[in-house]
């Protein structure tokens, strides 16, 4: 059991449209991370966001030699969350990929998060969302790079393997630089 605590927020990574059945770069069973994401929420006095919000001439999409259609448009409803988050219990949102030039895969990477978390007291990150193999790996490698304890909600998270055994290998690497992982039902409120 983990036992939520003053110093812990719940991350969660890129809930968007374009990333869900029907959009243009969808995690095939994506829309299963929202009934825990949903249950968890309301047990933390933190909770972030993370999107892609990306410009239209991004050098990681096809139409410049990246590897990924567009997705996630600045402002545009893919980029949008998905109606079935229960987005009223997110305090803030950090938008990612906004420079052109480099991936925007980790929420860490060119954006104010480790900031903000250390002001809010934040030594411990719980971390879902999507994809496994991208987003919430690096995301999770660059908090514990930025000494944060990190564990991801195992069944909170949905991959992509967009190659065979993708999120096989991402869940080892995470494990490797010291994140844990835990079931939804595993994680309780503090008293």
């Amino acid at each position: 059991m983990y036992r939520i605590e003053d110093g812990d927020a719940l991350l969660v990574v890129d809930p968007q449209n374009d990333f869900l059945p029907g959009g243009s770069l969808a995690v095939p069973d994506g829309n299963r991370i929202f009934e825990p994401i949903n249950r968890l929420m309301p047990l933390f006095r933190y909770v972030a966001a993370s999107r892609d919000w990306h410009p239209h001439e991004h050098a990681f999409f096809q139409a410049y030699g990246g590897p990924w259609p567009f997705h996630c448009l600045a402002g545009t409803p893919g980029a949008q969350f998905s109606p079935l988050l229960h987005a009223g219990e997110i305090d803030e949102i950090v938008s990612k990929g906004t420079d052109p030039n480099t991936d925007g895969y980790s929420a860490f990477a060119g954006t104010s998060l480790p900031d903000r978390l250390h002001a809010h007291g934040i030594r411990r990150l719980f971390i879902a969302g999507i994809a496994t193999d991208y987003c919430v790996k690096c995301t999770a490698l660059d908090a514990r790079a930025a000494g944060f304890d990190v564990v991801v909600i195992s069944d909170a998270i949905a991959a992509i393997n967009a190659n065979p055994g993708d999120e096989e290998r991402a869940i080892a690497e995470m494990r490797a630089c010291g994140a844990e992982f835990v079931d939804s039902h595993h994680v309780i409120a503090g008293v």
